[in-house]
């Protein structure tokens, strides 16, 4: 049956440690999967929760850390010291290790280190800490097989048990040669019905997608659903082998980028989740909502401009939330297919081409609305010529928020900035301004004032 928290089993499990009764708590532990269990921390008290990583072996509580919220995660580790954080990360991978590590504040995470055992685990921390986080040598585990083009394939057997002691998931065998460079991959169904006298050289295979340590996390992902990868290796500058990604890694690394993304389409700046302080909200959202007042204000003083106008047909002036919103609608419809190609590299056609498209797909769309408009002033008793510059204020708009929101995240994403702040605020704010300036215009050659 799939995991259900209740309210029922919240309080029997902080009964129990009330009581202090820790051999049936960790007995009434022992059914569930560590995902489950980290579930059941982030509803617990911070003292509770606490309580239950020292209790269970740091083996469970390892995985059970990475599962948890990241804020929640981060407030249990202030709760322990040094020796204890250092215990849980020598039973996670390399890049877990990493990843907890780079919470921690200076201070803490150099006795951290200096608490790590198995100094060769630790010195592979270190090493994965100097890398960009969102690049592959951020996101790679140390942890993998590899073995050399030259051994035999008994000797090879042999060596691959020994490393397979410390890997939790063997997705593929990698073959260097004396160097350390990256050469090939090896099958295991290749490796198993070779004759025990021949060597690895013989039997490997020599084409393998790999990366390099500086790759951006997005091409890794790219490459990696491209070619349907369960992990990708990772070089160095030189070529040598020095880790690999995972797919589990690369899905948590889009999960959250992702996130951003939605985030910063939505006006926020900052990576916030719903039970972050009131500061760090409206450090996040303010700046956005400042610019929108910007472009409210804009849109005033370009209206006041018109004010003679507005005398004359005081009708213009009831449209003018209807020009900004499919100003503002188009823009953001036009920017997230644009991000989204982005993202997934599937944007390939020349601009030239692009322009074409998004003006044909915006005359369809613009006509379109222009013509319920007109047929709307019709049934109303609307004056003919304010139906008709509203119908062509719309396709005007229409097609000039298209290209803002085509043409934004591309230029963007050639100067590598992240496209995703194209969408949203930036977008609408700056298509209410234009739209309104060009219904202004437009009326005013049509209605002669």
């Amino acid at each position: 049956m799939p995991f259900e928290l209740t309210k029922e089993l919240i309080e029997k499990i902080e009964s129990l440690i009330e009581e202090k009764n820790d051999q049936e708590l960790e007995s009434h532990l022992e059914k569930y999967h560590h995902a489950d269990i980290a579930e059941i921390l982030d509803d617990l008290s911070l003292d509770d929760a606490t309580y239950i990583i020292k209790l269970l072996g740091s083996d469970r509580t390892s995985e059970v850390l990475m599962e948890m919220d990241d804020d929640d995660r981060e407030k249990i580790l202030r709760n322990l010291n040094a020796k204890e954080i250092a215990e849980e990360i020598e039973e996670m991978d390399t890049d877990d290790a990493a990843d907890i590590v780079s919470e921690l504040s200076e201070d803490i995470k150099s006795q951290v280190i200096s608490n790590i055992k198995d100094k060769e685990h630790a010195e592979n921390i270190v090493e994965l800490l100097k890398y960009d986080e969102n690049s592959a040598g951020g996101l790679m585990a140390k942890e993998l097989i590899k073995v050399n083009e030259n051994w035999s394939v008994t000797g090879c057997m042999t060596e691959m048990r020994n490393q397979a002691e410390n890997v939790t998931r063997v997705h593929s065998i990698y073959v260097v040669d004396n160097k350390g460079k990256l050469k090939g991959r090896l099958s295991l169904k290749d490796l198993i019905t070779a004759p025990s006298k021949a060597e690895i050289g013989d039997v490997y295979i020599r084409n393998v997608d790999y990366v390099d340590v500086h790759t951006a996390g997005e091409e890794v992902a790219r490459v990696m659903q491209k070619y349907d990868l369960e992990a990708i290796p990772v070089v160095d500058e030189f070529g040598r082998l020095v880790g690999r990604i995972t797919v589990d890694d690369i899905i948590d690394f889009i999960k959250e980028e992702a996130e951003k993304d939605y985030q910063m389409a939505a006006g926020i700046s900052e990576d916030v989740e719903a039970d972050s302080t009131i500061w760090q909200l409206t450090r996040a959202r303010l700046p956005w909502l400042i610019l929108g007042l910007f472009g409210g204000l804009g849109a005033v003083y370009v209206m006041q401009g018109f004010d003679s106008a507005l005398e004359k047909y005081e009708i213009l002036f009831f449209f003018t939330p209807l020009i900004a919103a499919m100003a503002g609608n188009v823009g953001v419809q036009s920017s997230a297919i644009i991000v989204q190609g982005l993202a997934n590299d599937s944007v390939r056609d020349s601009l030239v081409k692009r322009l074409l498209k998004e003006v044909t797909l915006s005359i369809i769309n613009g006509t379109a609305l222009g013509l319920l408009v007109i047929g709307f002033g019709a049934i109303t008793s609307m004056a003919f010529l304010v139906s008709i510059t509203i119908a062509i204020s719309i396709l005007s708009v229409i097609i000039m928020a298209a290209l803002i929101g085509t043409f934004v995240p591309i230029i963007l994403n050639n100067r590598g900035i992240d496209p995703a702040i194209a969408t949203g605020p930036f977008i609408t704010t700056s298509n209410d301004i234009l739209g309104i300036l060009a219904y202004f215009y437009i009326a005013k050659l049509i209605l002669n004032f």
